[in-house]
Formats: C-alpha cells, structure tokens, sequence
C-alpha cells in the first residue's frame, strides 16, 4: 500500500522546530511493508491543508499526519481531515475523563476540551504523554487517514503503541533495515570498496553521510519482519568485512555508547582532560545512562595554569613549547589518569578557530590516550577540510572516542588514525 506523510504546523515551515516526525513516522511505516511515496510540511492554513489531503488521499492508500492537535486556534488538523474525510466531530466521553483527570485541581477552558471532540467512529489513540488524543480510520473510499500529535515525547510512544498495531491491519510484507557505523573513511571512499555491493535489488545497500561519520543501511523486504532480517544479515556481513575496523558497531546509537558499554564490560574506568574541546568528550560520555561506572572525571583545563595545577603540565613545557603541542597532549592525558586514579586518560588540546593560535592553523588538534603503559597520539592536523569551529571540536571528541574504542578492542591501526608510542 502507499503511504503519504504531512506534517502540520508553521513553526516547521519557518525552520523554528526540526521536523523529527517525519522520520520516525517513516520507519514504522516501511517496517510495516508499506511503500513510502511523499511526505511534506504544510503550514497552519486550512484551506492549504484541506488542498493537500485530498491531493494525498486521492494518490496513496494510507496518510498520516502528525501536529495540529492541540487546543488552540491554529490547531485545524481534526477539522480539516474530518471533513476531507467527510466525517462529522462527535465528542469522545473517555477522553474527556482523561481531560477531566489531567486537569484536576486546576483550571482549563472550553478550548482543553475541544481536543475530546474526534471523528465519528474513529479508533482514538490515547496520548499516554500529553493531552491531545490522535485517531485513525478510513474514508468512504477506503483510505486510511492516521491523526498523531506533534511533540515527539507524544507522537513517538503513540505511534509505537497505538497507530502501529492499528495499520498492521492493511501491512503487506516486511521491511528490515541493519545500519553499519563507519568513523575513519569518508562516505565516498566507503561507497568504493562496497560498490559491487550496492547495486542488487533485495536486500539493497546505500551509504548516508552524517556530520563527521557516515553509514551503510542494508535493507531487505520479505513476507515478515524475520525473513527479511535473515536477508539483510549476509549482505551486512560482507560490507563490514569490506570496511574493516572502522566499522564501531552495527544498529547502535552512537561511538559513545560503544565505548561506555565496552569499559563496563571490561571493568575500566576513564578521565579526561580537555582544552579546545572545552568538555564536549566528558558530555557525550555522560550523556549515556551507566557512564557513572566507568567515568572518574572530566577537567576542562582550558588556560595555561590550570593546566599545571589541575593535571600536573609542567609549567616550564608549557612556557617552551606551548599548550598546542605533543607534549602537553601527552602530559594531560597522564596527569588526569593518574589524579582520577582510572585506567585511561585522555587528553585533547589543540586549534579549534577561528584564528591561528601557537603558529598553528585552525584544526590542528592533537588528541593523547594513556594507559598507563603507553601513551598514544593522534594529530588532526588541519590541513584542507572544514574549519568550522563547532564541527572541529565534534570531529576531535570522535576521534578521541575512536582511539578509546580501538585500545579497548585491541584494534590495529589505520594509516589517517595512526597512534605515535611515547
């Protein structure tokens, strides 16, 4: 069956929300089997939105909209699919109890009330996280017309709980998808070695590039979700002997979360030290649920003489050579190892723009992991690419996390990450 999406709402079009609907709402509709053929923005204007449906309803079997339920006036997607639809509002009495409920003990208009008024005969989909209840069901022709709010913390457990298991009625086949994550190689140099890969038909594979990594997703469609995953795995398994080790996981959130699961696996612990990256590194850790077993502590020694006092930076280093090199790279990430007391220790400082600092360019950024026997650098050397001072602070967190990664697995090294001994 084909499938349309709308997102509804001006703040989508005037750029003041990122549209994350979208995507969710499109996985679940391809791992249900179905074929995907628009999806648009459309802005708080009835007659616009009106226009839109019917053009949707008239080229796909399924639409879906998310946004435009909530109380107040510029919220027109009940109205308006309803009556595309050609359905009249009835007030559902159930959500009005939870409306009721929700409110207790303060006060609420007339307009709370109108998100009880749903189309007749509609399947409401209770909202577990807000107020405004989505619904689904079908037209006079047999289209199937889906209602979920906007706010992903209300449309994410709705679609999952509710709408899914209410299309799976109409799902024909399928769909499985395993993402491979590549830190170290750009998407074209990937999609070289893996070319041969990417041209069959089921499964399929293509390359994505993301903001300093990329992936490949390998897609199958099969009569269920298990077939089509037992064809997905073959051609995966190719692509990541291809890619080698930089490949950092398979179907995983990120290298953060990598790292964090395998230093509690392992039983390690780190601390970090961090200039030009002014703590991004220790906030990417934390950001993951369990980091607090094996994170001591993350210091941003960003002047000179915090650098001494806090990690132990010789001062006559830093007065000889400067805080933007090899050295002191490798001396905070000693130093913080051993003031945490953790088995590793990170060190990051560097040139992260937007002017030259030390005689260095923008970008150069030297980033040191100490495991107490050895020490290891990595350089970005700064050299052509963007110099974008958000982007280069990004790129050296991963590239730290790729070297924690690549000691932790006892990966070799590849010719652009190459680690120096000291």
């Amino acid at each position: 069956m084909k499938a349309e999406i709308i997102s509804v709402g001006t703040e989508l079009l005037l750029g003041q929300v990122v549209n994350s609907d979208t995507a969710y709402v499109a996985r679940e509709l391809a791992a249900l089997g179905f074929d995907i053929r628009y999806a648009c923005t459309v802005g708080d204007n009835s007659e616009r939105l009106s226009k839109t449906l019917r053009d949707a309803l008239t080229r796909c079997d399924i639409v879906v909209t998310t946004g435009g339920l909530g109380p107040t006036d510029d919220d027109l997607t009940k109205q308006t699919c309803a009556q595309a639809a050609g359905r009249k509002l009835v007030c559902h009495e159930e959500t009005v109890k939870r409306l009721d409920a929700y409110f207790q003990g303060r006060e609420f208009g007339k307009s709370q009330m109108n998100q009880a008024m749903l189309p007749e005969g509609c399947t409401v989909f209770q909202n577990d996280h807000g107020t405004a209840p989505g619904c689904g069901f079908t037209t006079a022709d047999d289209k199937v017309l889906i209602m979920l709010p906007g706010p992903p913390r209300e449309l994410l457990p709705m679609l999952q709980n509710y709408a899914v298991p209410y299309l799976s009625q109409w799902a024909d086949g399928a769909i499985s998808s395993t993402n491979i994550h590549v830190f170290g190689i750009g998407e074209g140099t990937a999609a070289e070695k893996i070319s041969d890969l990417m041209q069959g038909g089921n499964p399929t594979a293509a390359t994505y590039a993301l903001e300093d990594e990329m992936y490949v997703r390998v897609t199958a469609k099969a009569e269920t979700k298990e077939q089509a995953q037992a064809l997905c795995k073959p051609l995966a398994h190719q692509i990541q002997q291809r890619l080698g080790d930089c490949v950092y996981g398979t179907d995983v959130a990120s290298m953060e979360v990598v790292v964090v699961r395998e230093l509690q696996k392992q039983g390690k612990m780190l601390a970090t030290a961090e200039s030009c990256t002014g703590g991004l590194l220790a906030q990417r850790i934390t950001d993951i649920a369990g980091a607090s077993q094996v994170f001591h502590m993350g210091l941003v020694t960003y002047a000179n003489e915090v650098k001494s006092a806090l990690v132990n930076v010789p001062a006559e280093l830093l007065a000889e050579k400067g805080a933007v090199c090899p050295e002191t790279a490798f001396a905070m990430a000693q130093g913080v190892r051993k003031k945490a007391g953790a088995d590793f220790g990170i060190g990051i400082t560097g040139v992260a723009g937007p002017k030259t600092s030390e005689g260095k360019p923008v970008g150069y950024i030297l980033i040191a992991l100490d495991d107490g026997e050895h020490t290891y650098l990595r350089t970005m050397t700064g050299e052509g690419g963007r110099k974008e001072r958000n982007y280069l602070r990004h790129l050296a967190a991963s590239n730290a996390l790729d070297m924690l990664r690549r000691r932790l697995f006892g990966l070799p090294d590849i010719e652009r990450a190459a680690f120096t001994k000291h």
